[in-house]
């Protein structure tokens, strides 16, 4: 799992602002939903990693995109 800064190449890195979930599997993305964190909150962005992480691992949350929205829709 990766919360992070999009890498978006057609908009400057000092005007990136869209924070991301994704989920990997070996290296490859198999899940990934914009979040509501500014790239400021990086205690927010570790919760809601754990929390997603925490989740995922007790069978509660599939690894999929429509699963793990509402978590990167709030901030924990």
């Amino acid at each position: 799992m990766r919360v992070s800064v999009a890498n978006d190449a057609y908009i400057p890195r000092r005007e990136r602002a869209t924070v991301t979930l994704e989920l990997l599997k070996s290296e490859r993305v198999e899940a990934t939903v914009n979040t509501v964190l500014a790239p400021n909150q990086v205690a927010e962005a570790r919760k809601l990693a754990d929390e997603v992480a925490t989740r995922l691992q007790s069978g509660e949350l599939q690894p999929t995109a429509s699963a793990i929205e509402p978590f990167a829709d709030s901030i924990l």
